[in-house]
């Protein structure tokens, strides 16, 4: 049932909830799911953090989009640009990778999503290749630190990982790949980015300040933005989940704003929060019957204490169970079984290459199709509502192509790093 679900969201013959959906009832049908495992299970059950997570970031991104924030950034990334698309999606990488760092990439890309939107619209392009751009910066910037995606917590906290082991052994690659991020899709879009465009003529008399339209209301949603960033970055420290604060902010800016239920719930993604819900449901079907579990400790055994082997093995592993599910829940089902294979070695902690291994793998299998990570979701999601839909196939084509290219290079990486510079 898993396979069928995921034959009709990859070929579109059904909407993709209706097909997510479809799959849950078969399961529970059978027997697979009750209410006990699909709503209160951590291992095969929806995980509620990250839904209550993508929905304060809604909430959030919905008021700030009256202010004319959004509008304001984008007229100022037209006039940057200069109207070369090339430079634009350069620019939009550069913003992506700012933020993540002190975000995770699902609410980096909730805030640069409109943007994007907004500027292409502005400029009379087609929003593809920037939307894609950002989609798979956001996936390589995960990799920056502890919070920068949702993997690297569950990993961090299983492996007794730090803030500042990301900083010293996960950052430096993402550096890498983001340089190398940036050429590779000049190339892959050079069809797309040959366009030029006359800003001063598509905008005319029109100048980024003119978008903001009430100043002393972006002020106060700016300032309720600035804090609930900082709680993200500090979140570990406090001891408050990401999701709390995500709807601690969300509370903040509707008082602030005080807008109306009906502004600030009706631009929030339902189909998309529920398309989570039930791939969340699917791929603990998978865990309850031990697929991924029996998948992992094969892995297991065939590492025979064999440390180069078995990074590889997690490395390539992850990335391509990442491309048939979403990387939280395999990450989830996965963890235990690396730690039982680091056990039979002699290196543990942040000094463990497979580790790190499992972490790339399972933050770059994201970028492979458009079901393997939230982000991708979320910025599909949105631009079909904007009318500016993109095809499973279409980003997927893309996506394989970024994907083999930076795991390879993280191959490299964790065989230089931890077995020939040591």
């Amino acid at each position: 049932m898993f396979v069928v679900s995921y034959v009709l969201i990859a070929t579109e013959k059904v909407h993709r909830v209706a097909a997510a959906l479809g799959g849950v009832a078969v399961m529970t049908l059978l027997g697979l799911v009750d209410a006990d495992s699909a709503f209160f299970d951590h291992t095969t059950g929806v995980d509620w953090n990250v839904l209550f997570l993508l929905f304060g970031m809604m909430v959030i991104v919905s008021i700030l989009r009256h202010t004319g924030l959004f509008e304001f950034i984008a007229l100022w990334a037209a006039r940057t640009s200069q109207g070369k698309p090339t430079r634009l999606m350069v620019l939009l990488i550069l913003v992506t990778a700012g933020f993540s760092p002190i975000l995770d990439n699902v609410t980096t890309v909730l805030l640069v999503t409109p943007v994007t939107l907004s500027v292409c619209q502005r400029l009379r392009i087609d929003p593809m290749p920037h939307l894609i751009a950002l989609i798979l910066a956001a996936n390589v910037g995960g990799l920056s630190t502890l919070i920068a995606d949702p993997p690297n917590i569950i990993i961090a906290s299983r492996a007794g990982l730090t803030f500042n082991d990301f900083l010293i052994h996960s950052l430096p690659l993402c550096i890498v790949l983001l340089v190398v991020l940036v050429f590779l899709l000049q190339i892959l879009f050079r069809k797309h980015l040959r366009v030029t465009i006359d800003v001063n003529e598509v905008l005319e008399g029109i100048h980024p300040t003119d978008a903001i339209t009430d100043k002393p209301l972006l002020v106060r949603c700016l300032v309720v933005l600035s804090m609930t960033m900082v709680a993200f970055g500090f979140h570990t420290i406090v001891h408050v989940d990401p999701s709390i604060i995500a709807l601690l902010g969300a509370g903040a800016m509707v008082l602030v704003s005080r807008t109306t239920p009906q502004e600030f719930l009706g631009e929030v993604e339902w189909m998309t929060l529920a398309f989570f819900m039930a791939l969340f449901v699917l791929v603990g079907a998978l865990v309850k019957v031990g697929v991924i579990g029996k998948l992992g400790q094969m892995a297991a055994n065939l590492m025979d204490g064999n440390e180069l082997l078995g990074a590889t093995g997690l490395l390539v592993f992850s990335a391509i169970a990442g491309a048939i599910v979403d990387n939280i829940p395999y990450t989830t089902a996965m963890t235990p079984v690396v730690e039982t294979m680091i056990a039979s070695t002699t290196h543990v902690g942040a000094e463990s290459p497979l580790w790190w291994a499992f972490v790339f793998g399972a933050d770059l299998g994201g970028n492979s199709t458009a079901v393997a990570a939230g982000a991708n979701v979320v910025v599909l999601g949105v631009a079909a509502k904007w009318g500016r839909p993109i095809s499973f196939w279409k980003f997927t084509k893309y996506g394989l192509v970024v994907t083999a290219t930076t795991v390879t290079i993280a191959w490299f990486y964790v065989w230089l790093r931890y077995f020939v510079l040591v």
